[in-house]
């Protein structure tokens, strides 16, 4: 889809996602295209990409650059074989590339090892964790995706320009849904590339800043609703997200996520004040698109981390505090 000035997008499917597929963005540059995020690394997805070039009249081998919005698989699956197709360049934000350089390093089974932790410490029954220490068991843990994925070259600088030759790009550190998060306003024009920050009828997962080696507790939905004022303050003219559509009107957006956390949060806190529960007591008890009991297995691990993100808010904001002797930890109202 042609987004004028030199703008295009270009679906890539995510396999077996009802997000359906990531909207990449291509960015005619004085040097070359540049790609504001890459796709699930998926033959169908780089196929997908690959024909989207094409038809642009241009090719995977032209790339100049990748810039990478967020770490998550369906953003940077591809950024490698681009880059080995193009031997174009790879931006990231630092807190995103530790993040990178963590999964390229850890050893086999780490992550299954963490998340069965996690889980156990918040309350996951037995039945759930089972599944987990399988795949642990047989060895099957790269099988996960994103355990191999391609370490940038480059930085992006919050508040500085990036290098897009004939173009004024300016990163926005956005950290809530990653870390990293960055979010890239193109001055002429007015528009933002939003990533998963700003998306026209999704609210982004917010979960935790996953790091096995480090247990400093972090405030992520904190960071997002401070990353979204900002984005609100900056009125751009159109959003160019990484999923659903481009659309308009980002402070209108901004207010409904806004008011949708806040609501979030008195709910949370009146379910804790009716008794104390762990983060997937909470998990359990809150509102989603559907019943519980039809929430799939890693649906499941992603509502227990939302729900955690908001525990933690709470406890941030002096609303809710861990019961002393609680094991797992349970959570009550202040």
């Amino acid at each position: 889809m042609e987004h004028g000035d030199g703008i295009w997008s270009i679906p890539v499917p995510i396999p077996d996602n009802p997000l359906g597929h990531t909207l990449v963005y291509v960015v005619d540059t004085d040097r070359g295209p540049v790609l504001v995020d890459t796709g699930w690394d998926d033959p169908a997805s780089y196929d997908a990409l690959a024909h989207g070039l094409t038809s642009l009249g241009t090719s995977l081998a032209d790339v100049h650059g990748v810039l990478v919005t967020h770490h998550h698989p369906d953003h940077h699956g591809l950024s490698g074989k681009v880059r080995e197709a193009s031997g174009a360049w790879i931006a990231m934000h630092p807190a995103d590339t530790a993040v990178v350089r963590r999964a390229r390093g850890a050893r086999p089974g780490l992550w299954l090892d963490y998340l069965a932790t996690k889980l156990a410490a918040a309350g996951a029954p037995e039945e759930h964790l089972a599944p987990l220490r399988a795949v642990r068991a047989e060895r099957r843990a790269a099988d996960v995706p994103g355990l191999r994925p391609a370490l940038p070259d480059r930085e992006i600088v919050p508040g500085e320009r990036v290098p897009l030759a004939g173009r004024a790009v300016r990163a926005m550190w956005t950290p809530g849904h990653t870390p990293g998060h960055v979010c890239l306003f193109e001055e002429d024009g007015r528009r933002l590339f939003s990533g998963d920050h700003l998306l026209p009828g999704i609210s982004p997962h917010i979960g935790l800043y996953e790091d096995p080696d480090d247990a400093t507790a972090g405030d992520p939905l904190g960071d997002y609703l401070d990353s979204l004022e900002r984005v609100a303050r900056l009125d751009p003219a159109e959003v160019l997200p990484a999923h659903e559509h481009a659309f308009t009107g980002a402070g209108a957006r901004v207010r409904e996520l806004l008011d949708h956390h806040t609501a979030r949060l008195a709910s949370l806190r009146a379910l804790i004040a009716e008794a104390p529960r762990t983060p997937w007591q909470l998990a359990e008890a809150m509102q989603w698109n559907r019943p519980w009991e039809q929430i799939p297995f890693p649906s499941r691990n992603i509502a227990v981390a939302e729900a955690e993100a908001h525990l933690r808010r709470l406890v941030k904001l002096g609303h809710a505090e861990p019961v002393p002797g609680s094991d797992p930890v349970a959570y009550t109202a202040v």
